[in-house]
Formats: C-alpha cells, structure tokens, sequence
C-alpha cells in the first residue's frame, strides 16, 4: 500500500490534519505565555490569565464560526488549505462491488453542521476545560486535607476582624432573611458531605475511564486514517458526516466571489439615516479587516513576540555575562607602628608569644595572625592590634582553619 505523503490529490495526508488539530492548543499555549510575560509589566492581564478557558473559548467561537461562514472549514484547516464537506455515499445497486472512494459524494456544508462543527471544535473542549479543572482542584483539595485534616472552620470564612460577633442592626436586619436559606445550606451540606466520598469515587472512575476509552477511539480513527481504510480522520468528524478535503484552485477563487457576495448583502441590510449607515458600514469594514488577518495576524503576532523576546534575553544575557578581568592587585600591608611589637622573621611564629602558632587567629583591620589565646587577651585588654595599633575588639578576631 502507497502512503499519500505529497500534495497530490484532494484526500489531505495524516500530517496535514494532525497539524490542523493541534494548531488551536499550540496556538492557546502561546497566547496564554505572551500574555502572562506582559502581565509582568501591566497587572490588568492577569484578569485575561484568571479566565482563560472563557476569553480563549470566546476567541476561537468568533475565529471558527467566521470562518465556517465564509471558507466551510475550520480556522486551523483553512490555514493549511482544507475544506470540510458533507458526505453523501451512494448506493450502486448493479456494481455491488465498487470501491468506496467511487461512491462517496462530497457536497457544501449544512447549516447544522456548521453548528455542530462549531460545538465540537469550540463547546465541547471548553467544558472539558473547565471539568478538568474542577477535578483538578478538587483533587488538590482532596491531598490536602489527608495531608493536615479537615477543619470545619476555614481561614477564609473567619472574619479576623469580627471576633465570633456581628453588630445588632446587622443581625436584626440579616436574620430573618437567612435563616431559611443557611437551614437549607446546612442541610445541602450535611447530605452532599455524606454521599460526597462515593459520588467521588464515581466520579473519577467514570472519568478514567471515559477519558481512556475516548482516547483509544480516537487513536483508532488515526490509525485507520493513516491505512487509507476511512476518510474520517476523528470520530467526532464521523457523527457529522465530514470529509476533510484540501481546496482547489477554483475553490479558493470561488470562495474569494463569495465573501464579497456575503459582505455586499451584509451592507444592503443596514437600515436607517446616511450617517448611520456609513457608520455602520465603517464598522463592518473594521471586522471584516480584522477577520480577514486574525487567521495569520496571529500566528505572526506570537512567532513576532517570541522572536523579540529571544532577542532581549539574548541581549541581556550578553549584557549580564560576566566578563574576565584580571585580578586587582593585592592592597598594600598595613606598616608597622612605631610603638607596636615588631613582626617576627619567621611567619609561623606568633608576634606576641614569640612561640609557634597554636590556634591561628587573625585581626581583621590589620591582617596580621596570632594565637588565638595570645591575640584575645591582648585585644580585651587594649583594644588595638598589637602591631598596628589600631583600635579593634573581640568582635573583629576571626579564626583560621588553615594555617600557611
């Protein structure tokens, strides 16, 4: 069997869809790093970073929906140059034996499966999302109460300000109104707390092994995919009746005729006075034009910001590496004072004891070494170095661990 690994022919290869599926998390990845390195800068993004999931999820309904409306395939597939259309196999009653790529049918997408499309592509990985987030940081919940216990009061519900007792206007004013509402949240509490251990387990296992099997399905539908033995690439893509085929020529300058016949009867719509309809109009053309780059305007926004990003690093790499100089020379020795003790010739021998060195210990406003006993004794008593005479406490004597 010959694996279609060229351009050739309408049936896109294995590699183009797989590029076409992981375009939209490659491109969220990105996204979600260039706008948390700017949040750094300017703290509002990190309102964009605490609802990711709904601000990507908004992105991408506008992104995809535009573009089933005026291409029939998806953001990421009209990227690479693919068309969705419907299948429609028929039945050939006098050649039972005709090969399957003879009896399928491509047509233009349904409106309902261009819904559908977009709720596949867009509200199913949403909710997905966000369950798994749930899960997630219940799971974190779960360890960490094994770990410390659990506590009936949280620090969060505390009022540190409060102390166990709330004023008489406010209790008069709150009670009658919660009253019913906290004996019904209590009671919420105490069945959900009973029940919540099994509904757990339930949960994950359901979870496990929904995600398995789902996972499996898919691998098959690829599988299948790469052996030419289905032109469905997913299963989702099988419920919808999709074939994934690349654009031809015609098609792409088709397409062009269309996005203008569509915008042209968008403008014949607007209603009202001249002013209002050249506002409009003006409107319009800004999404039409914002639409129109928002497929590579992104991708080269992110690869432009990676690239200015690499460079600063680079340049402040190079600007923090450390550079090698030479050493400075060593300061001077201090001099001896006239009226201090004369340094022996041999440097092992103590100054003060004239014997030799047994716990070395050094002055640190002078530099010289001594006995430690020696040294400490001098230092408490006159509070200067015996040889320079400079004035120094116990405090600046500092012990060797290594003699010369």
């Amino acid at each position: 069997m010959l694996f279609q690994v060229g351009g050739q022919g309408t049936r896109p290869t294995f590699f183009e869809m797989a590029a076409a599926q992981q375009l939209p998390a490659s491109l969220r990845a990105a996204l979600t790093y260039s706008i948390g390195v700017l949040a750094q800068r300017r703290p509002f993004l990190h309102k964009v970073l605490d609802y990711e999931d709904e601000f990507f999820a908004l992105l991408m309904l506008v992104l995809e929906t535009h573009s089933l409306r005026t291409t029939d395939a998806s953001f990421a597939e009209a990227l690479y140059g693919l068309r969705r259309r419907a299948v429609k196999i028929k039945m050939a009653k006098d050649r039972p034996g005709m090969e399957l790529a003879d009896r399928v049918q491509h047509s233009g997408l349904q409106k309902h499966q261009k819904v559908l499309s977009v709720a596949f592509m867009v509200v199913l990985p949403y909710f997905k999302s966000k369950l798994h987030s749930i899960y997630k940081r219940d799971r974190e919940a779960t360890i960490q109460a094994s770990i410390w216990g659990l506590e009936d009061i949280r620090f969060d519900d505390a009022d540190p300000f409060n102390n166990g007792g709330t004023s008489v206007g406010s209790t008069g004013a709150l009670t009658a109104e919660t009253s019913i509402w906290e004996r019904i949240r209590k009671r919420t509490k105490a069945i959900t707390g009973s029940f919540y251990p099994w509904l757990h387990a339930t949960n994950e296992v359901l979870d496990e092994w929904m995600q398995s099997f789902w996972t499996g399905l898919a691998f098959a539908y690829q599988l299948l995919y790469l052996l030419d033995a289905t032109g469905f690439y997913s299963p989702d893509l099988h419920a919808l009746g999709i074939h994934v085929c690349r654009a031809t020529g015609q098609e792409l300058m088709d397409n062009s005729s269309k996005i203008s016949n569509i915008r042209s009867q968008e403008r014949e719509r607007l209603r009202g006075p001249p002013w209002l309809k050249a506002l409009q109009s003006m409107l319009l053309s800004c999404i039409y034009t914002s639409l129109d780059y928002a497929q590579t305007g992104l991708i080269a926004a992110v690869f432009f910001f990676k690239m200015m990003e690499w460079w600063y690093q680079s340049a402040e790499e190079r600007m923090s590496a450390p550079t090698v100089y030479p050493p400075p020379p060593p300061p001077p020795p201090p001099k001896v004072a006239e009226g201090g003790i004369p340094l022996p010739p041999d440097r092992t021998i103590c100054p003060l004891c004239s014997q030799k060195r047994v716990n070395p210990t050094v002055v640190a406003v002078s530099g010289f070494v001594f006995c430690y006993t020696c040294i400490f004794r001098y230092v408490t008593q006159y509070k200067r170095c015996p040889v320079t005479l400079m004035p120094t406490t116990a405090d600046q004597i500092r012990k060797l661990f290594h003699d010369m």
